[in-house]
């Protein structure tokens, strides 16, 4: 591990120094061992919250016509705080080595933006939400600045908008905007909304310090001042130019990955770290897997919300039924609608409400055979279904699951384990049952898009490695605290 490190440390130096290294592994955390301390952490209310979000952020990416980063609409509906459940965090340093502050923001692949709460912060219904870690909002740092409004890293942030619009919104006068020599003005404030939240941000330049020996000295990152329901930060790791990932050396940007430690649910029970990869070559196995193991699906070009890693799911199996997946699922058109997002910082996986129908109704048939029974209460209190009276202690029971597998392009078909589709659990009236961990996404009618999204859940237990240079997505079937022990001995 010291000479991966001092390896990596060469990159402040020259970025070729990197060629032969295999990879900077860093930690993830899961955002329950923050809630240890919360008077309500049970099951039922994590789970419900958790539902909530996923569909909270998949009617986002459903009700986006055009980028994101847009301005507010007139009329809003409020969200209301919803507890995290099973995201996943990573922690960073910010500012000079002497005075840096350490920050946790929420990994989340669906998204492109680096922030975190900056003095003084507002934060709107953000009263019942977690902090995940973060004690308080982080004083600007002291060696960051404000981006000009001239950047091209500011048009990003403003979905492309030109130059000329930038420095008009940051008063730059006429003269100066036509001889493009506005760069003494700052970027204009950045307006971002996810599923259940938002936040009004400027841009600013630093020192953004990703292990003990390795940093990028002029980092672009959001400082929010203002939020809604957005009290933790958030590490982008979309494809766009401001993620964290596209700011590394070209020898650490093109490929990541990471294996998320599976969980229940459970606040009290130990989450050990998870493994993220960033920059590991196609030949570095010897500092983990066997690249023979993956199965890769290629990525989809998405013109609209080219930030999203989409790929093509074509079928669904439950037992031996294989169920044909809805047709926009398997390609994206030049409005950006279609295609099943790969997305970290959604809990569970979304499909279209005809397809997530024929999954659920084949599901239930195979349970009903295994004589199970549903039961309403747990459905209602979990917002998943179908759900059923289910021990998982019981091995006979175990054994009558139906197994669950998601077959994508290029013939590659992951089967996910019982524990990433089916839940067991004890109801609020203490009886054992059990949820499928799949939800429905809705239809036509819920606006453009990406048809599906896989969520975190599902990915649990898997690597997950995000190939942008051969633009493929690959899963790998892992023990993720064996492998997490592995590299960290390296």
């Amino acid at each position: 591990m010291r000479l991966l490190l001092f390896c990596l440390l060469l990159l402040v130096i020259v970025s070729s120094s990197l060629q032969q290294c295999s990879g900077l592994l860093l930690s993830l955390a899961n955002a329950l061992a923050s809630l240890r301390r919360s008077n309500d952490t049970s099951i039922h209310r994590l789970l419900r919250s958790s539902s909530l979000r996923s569909a909270a952020r998949h009617r986002r990416h459903r009700g986006r016509h055009s980028a994101h980063r847009v301005p507010p609409p007139s009329h809003r509906q409020l969200s209301l705080p919803l507890a995290p459940g099973s995201d996943y965090t990573l922690s960073l340093s910010v500012g000079p080595p002497s005075v840096a502050s350490t920050v946790s923001l929420f990994l989340d692949t669906g998204s492109d933006l680096v922030w975190f709460p900056c003095a003084p912060f507002t934060c709107m219904l953000c009263e019942d939400k977690s902090t995940a870690g973060n004690s308080r909002p982080l004083t600007p740092p002291t060696d960051s600045r404000r981006i000009s409004c001239a950047s091209q890293l500011c048009s990003a942030a403003h979905s492309s908008a030109p130059t000329s619009d930038l420095c008009a919104a940051a008063r730059c006068p006429l003269d100066e905007i036509e001889t493009d020599s506005c760069t003494s003005h700052a970027c204009p404030p950045l307006y971002y909304a996810y599923g259940d939240g938002s936040l009004i941000a400027h841009l600013r330049r630093g020192r953004v310090g990703l292990a003990a020996s390795m940093a990028v000295e002029n980092f672009t990152f959001a400082c929010a001042h203002t939020a809604l329901a957005e009290p933790v930060g958030v590490a982008g790791f979309g494809r766009g130019p401001l993620s964290l990932p596209a700011q590394l050396a070209p020898s650490l940007s093109g490929r990541f990955s990471y294996c998320l430690v599976a969980h229940s649910f459970r606040g009290d029970r130990l989450i050990r770290p998870s493994p993220l990869i960033l920059g590991r070559s196609p030949d570095a196995a010897a500092i983990g897997s066997s690249e023979t193991d993956f199965v890769y699906t290629p990525l989809l070009h998405n013109p609209k919300h080219p930030y999203f890693y989409s790929v093509a799911l074509e079928a669904v199996s439950v037992g031996e039924t294989r169920i044909h997946a809805r047709p926009e699922l398997g390609y994206v058109d030049n409005a950006g609608n279609g295609g099943m997002v790969v997305d970290s910082g959604t809990t569970f996986t979304m499909l279209p409400s005809d397809t997530f129908a024929r999954v659920a109704e084949e599901f239930a048939r195979a349970m009903a055979a295994a004589r199970f029974t549903r039961t309403e209460d747990a459905e209602a209190q979990t917002g998943l279904a179908p759900c059923y009276h289910y021990s998982p202690s019981d091995r006979a029971a175990n054994r009558a699951v139906p197994p669950l597998a998601l077959h994508f392009r290029g013939n590659a078909t992951v089967a996910l384990p019982r524990r990433n589709y089916f839940m067991g659990f004890k109801s609020q009236e203490g009886r054992p049952v059990g949820c499928l961990m799949l939800m429905n996404g809705g239809g036509d009618d819920d606006g453009g898009g990406p048809a599906g999204t896989l969520g975190n859940f599902q990915q649990q237990g898997f690597e997950v490695v995000y190939d942008v240079d051969a633009s493929r997505v690959g899963f790998a079937r892992r023990r993720c605290t064996d492998l997490w022990d592995s590299l960290s001995r390296g």
